[in-house]
């Protein structure tokens, strides 16, 4: 069974910027190998302290047979994160789905390109029991340590009730849970669960709530357990969302982090009027209005903006724009414009090794 070493632990209970690497396609849709590299190489220049691959935002159907890129967008990931020679800890994550027998080979293969760290999806589950699931998760787990995954019905997820979290926090090798059901309520039983269970110590909680990134930061959730006061709080994110305008994540996550030691008012305030200007923001880019259509695209339409992607183009050809959301994203790169790293990308092309 693989471990994380103890900064790689540290690292994570402390609290990281871990962004969602997003598929990176020419115009035929093929695999852009160089431009996806150079994305790899961009998040690691933010300083961010780990990169997921194979999840949500790099497009599940790169595990189709058809399309049979799973490994090597894995593999090449991996490859460019270790030509960067990081000299701080740093967590592979790579994203793990399907049945057991699946899910345990794309974990060997995940540990085969150094991968540190799994994100367990629970989609395409939907006739299984929560037994069941826990079940394949302990399997799974038995192969390269966890980060458990609560996805948001709307993009493939499912609801789970507070006793199978309670059972998920006691399998030995789960080291973390993404909450992202974009659902404060499920969001509350995730926690409660993780507080109240043995390993409420072993396991770091990240937000996964693109919707809700500042308060879940900012939040501390109390507790009575076992006759005492105990908090728990988020102390980082894995976000489809920090794969754009990442630097400003880094610089964001700082910032909390020195609020949580020093609580000035006039702080808490203006982390709050971030948060809704971020939420605002999230909403031009994920698309909630037309049911998380162009969540994706709208990912890839900030990162051409800025270069770094050819163009937003995704390997199903109707997964595009919706109406109005082009004007959205205008809008809110007009109104927030302290949101954006336009400049720290702009550096970064300049002085990256690679041309185009």
């Amino acid at each position: 069974m693989k471990t994380l070493s103890k900064e790689q632990e540290t690292l994570l209970k402390e609290g990281t910027v871990i962004p969602a690497i997003p598929l990176a396609l020419t115009e035929e849709r093929q695999f852009d190998e160089k431009r996806q590299r150079r994305l790899a190489r961009y998040y690691v220049s933010t300083g961010i302290g780990g990169m997921a691959v194979a999840v949500h935002s790099t497009q599940f159907e790169i595990r189709d047979p058809e399309v049979n890129l799973f490994e090597t967008v894995i593999r090449v990931v991996a490859d460019e994160i270790d030509k960067a020679t990081i000299e701080r800890p740093f967590l592979k994550v790579a994203g793990i789905c399907g049945p057991i027998p699946q899910a345990v080979q794309e974990a060997e293969l995940a540990l085969k390109y150094g991968y540190d760290m799994g994100l367990l999806s629970m989609g395409g589950l939907q006739g299984w029991s929560e037994e069941e699931i826990l079940e394949r998760t302990r399997e799974v787990a038995k192969v390269i340590p966890l980060f458990g995954f609560y996805l948001q019905p709307s993009v493939g997820g499912r609801i789970f009730s507070y006793d199978f979290w309670s059972k998920f926090a006691e399998i030995e090798n789960v080291k973390a849970i993404k909450a992202a059901p974009f659902n404060r309520y499920q969001t509350f039983d995730v926690m409660r669960a993780v507080s109240n269970s043995s390993r409420r110590d072993e396991i770091a909680m990240y937000t996964g709530n693109d919707d809700n990134i500042v308060s879940d930061l900012l939040a501390t959730y109390r507790f009575t357990v076992e006759g005492k006061p105990y908090e728990k709080s988020f102390v980082g994110g894995m976000l489809g969302h920090w794969a754009v305008w990442t630097k400003k994540a880094v610089d964001l996550l700082a910032e909390i982090k020195a609020f949580k030691v020093n609580k000035t008012v006039d702080q808490y305030e203006e982390l709050q009027k971030r948060g809704i200007e971020i939420t605002d923001t999230n909403a031009a880019l994920f698309d909630p209005a037309n049911h998380f259509h162009g969540c994706i695209p709208g990912i890839h339409e900030v990162l051409r903006r800025q270069g770094l992607l050819e163009g937003r183009w995704c390997l199903n050809p109707n997964e595009e724009l919706s109406p109005g959301q082009m004007e959205e994203i205008d809008r809110v790169y007009k109104d927030y414009p302290h949101l954006n790293d336009d400049d720290f990308v702009k550096a970064f092309l300049e002085n990256d090794r690679e041309s185009f």
